[in-house]
């Protein structure tokens, strides 16, 4: 049997969100919850499976906007703030619990020593830069480091304004290098969103190979040989791996996935709602509003059950649930490499699974678990092995050129999530943004009027992030995240006002390039 390659592509991103000028913000909790939750939780399965010398290989692609956030002094602060209170309330829950049930004790006593051992690696360990831990696992060859554009701008909504595509490659790929020391090989499109003509940009600043979703391969002209398990090259000479979508949806679909199995941790049932206001409120937002703490003592049980009756959580119950998910996923691949062996006699398939590393911990808590477990099983397989792209396209032999087709990873693998009757009133605002630093981009510019410039397509990338509009099409935090898009526009029309008047207003500058500490390292002069 020819031996199969997988590809785990962990894509990590949050969108910018950073309030220095106050003490809490609910939403930096985003940022907050997916490091206690996923990012410092994989840097342990690292760990674990270095120490157990298990040669794992994970294609990690970080957002420019993520990457700024765990950079920021004043955010990774506010993190162990917030730890140091979650561990006081995990110790208040340990003393409570003495006198609940025998479950619950146990809980408490795990998330105490949880986020005990999660401070010690973030703040002694890796002294609040966790950026450190991913750069040191790609110095020992165990990670595949790439990154995205640089505000995640859903690149195929601008295919008419090249400058704006160039300019968020580009941006993208100076903050990658300014954390990690060098540029990276692959590029994650935001939302796998691709559009004819785009390789061309990526080849252009260097970049080797990028991922789409299966529509952008099996709708491309010709038709794949290998449908998917192949990667392909296009006419400009990059690479493309397109996401093995259907045993993708194996683990994270929400019918039928394997975040489904009632032993499962409930996500919706937390501390944060269950306790007395008292109690809690020194522990949940300061303005009052309930909201998740990470403490959750009740399992998924069955989901036709209500959160009320829903039963208690067990991590041991859960682990063994873990097992039996991972290594059915594995025997499933070895499976599914059979078959793909007599459909293509000869080849050495690959299998491509790409996620938002957030699903992982986060959303689906055991989720890192069930990933080492499958680390594991594969790493002891005979059939299959863990590859990163840059090994695949080192070894490949027969490469098929082609034009992948307009995909994202969206609904029907298009972009109604993204631009649809809710949210389509983002984008002629933007598009006037764009033509007017089209015209004013090239005049000169004294040094303070090239930073209002600088600062007006810092605004510019900030709107166009693809979080604004998905969470507008999705209904959660809509209101949050339609003053995000409405204040960059303000900003840059006061920032234009101010060049056109020449009425430079300096509190107001020197309060923009605090606000939103991004971006302030690149030249902007070869883009538009």
């Amino acid at each position: 049997m020819n031996k199969g390659k997988i590809l785990f592509v962990l894509h990590s991103h949050l969108p910018y969100v950073r309030h220095p000028d106050y003490e809490e913000f609910m939403e930096e909790r985003w940022l907050f919850e997916a490091i206690t939750e996923t990012y410092v939780p994989l840097i342990r399965m690292f760990k674990n499976l270095e120490r157990k010398e298990i040669d794992f290989k994970l294609t990690m692609s970080f957002s420019p906007t993520l990457i700024e956030m765990l950079n920021s002094i004043d955010l990774q602060e506010k993190y162990i703030r917030y730890l140091k209170k979650i561990i006081e309330l995990s110790e208040k829950e340990y003393e409570k619990t003495k006198d609940e049930e025998l479950i619950k004790h146990k809980m408490a006593d795990y998330y105490k020593n949880n986020f005990k051992e999660i401070l010690e690696i973030f703040e002694k360990e890796y002294n609040k830069n966790i950026l450190n831990a991913f750069k040191e696992y790609e110095e020992k060859g165990y990670l595949e480091l790439i990154t995205t554009s640089a505000t995640h701008a859903v690149l195929p909504l601008y295919s008419e304004y090249p400058e704006v595509i160039k300019m968020q490659i580009k941006y993208g790929l100076e903050t990658f290098k300014k954390f990690f020391g060098h540029y990276p090989k692959g590029f994650w499109l935001p939302e796998m969103g691709y559009y004819e003509g785009l390789d061309n940009y990526l080849k252009e600043f260097g970049l080797e190979y990028f991922f789409v979703e299966k529509e952008g391969l099996i709708y491309g002209n010709p038709y794949p040989i290998y449908d998917v398990y192949n990667p392909v090259i296009t006419n400009s000479k990059m690479f493309v791996f397109s996401r093995d979508k259907e045993n993708n949806i194996e683990i994270f679909d929400t019918e039928s996935g394997y975040l489904n199995d009632p032993r499962y941790r409930e996500f919706y049932r937390d501390i944060g709602f269950d306790r007395d206001y008292e109690y809690i409120k020194d522990y949940i937002d300061k303005s009052g509003v309930r909201c998740n703490t990470g403490i959750k003592y009740h399992k998924i049980t069955g989901k036709d059950k209500e959160l009320y009756d829903k039963l208690l959580y067990d991590i041991d119950e859960a682990y063994a649930a873990v097992k039996e998910d991972a290594d059915d996923f594995v025997q499933k691949r070895v499976n599914q490499l059979r078959k793909l062996n007599e459909k293509y006699p000869g080849l050495n398939p690959v299998m491509t699974y790409a996620f938002d590393t957030e699903f992982f911990g986060h959303w689906w808590y055991e989720g890192i678990m069930f990933l080492e477990k499958v680390i594991e099983y594969v790493y002891n397989s005979n059939n299959i092995e863990l590859k990163h792209p840059q090994n695949i396209l080192s070894e490949i032999e027969e490469v098929q050129m082609m034009t992948p087709a307009k995909s994202s990873w969206g609904i029907n693998g298009f972009f109604e999530e993204w631009i649809n009757g809710n949210n389509d009133w983002i984008y002629p605002a933007i598009y006037e943004m764009v033509e007017i630093l089209k015209k004013k981009i090239n005049k000169k510019w004294n040094e303070q009027e090239k930073n209002i410039i600088l600062l007006m397509i810092k605004e510019l990338m900030l709107a166009q992030s693809s979080d604004w509009a998905f969470i507008i099409s999705s209904g959660t935090t809509v209101e949050y995240a339609v003053n995000r898009i409405k204040t960059h526009v303000k900003r840059f029309f006061e920032l234009n006002a101010m060049l056109e008047s020449g009425k430079i207003e300096k509190n107001k500058l020197k309060y923009y390039m605090w606000v939103d500490k991004i971006f302030d390292n690149i030249d902007y002069s070869d883009i538009m």
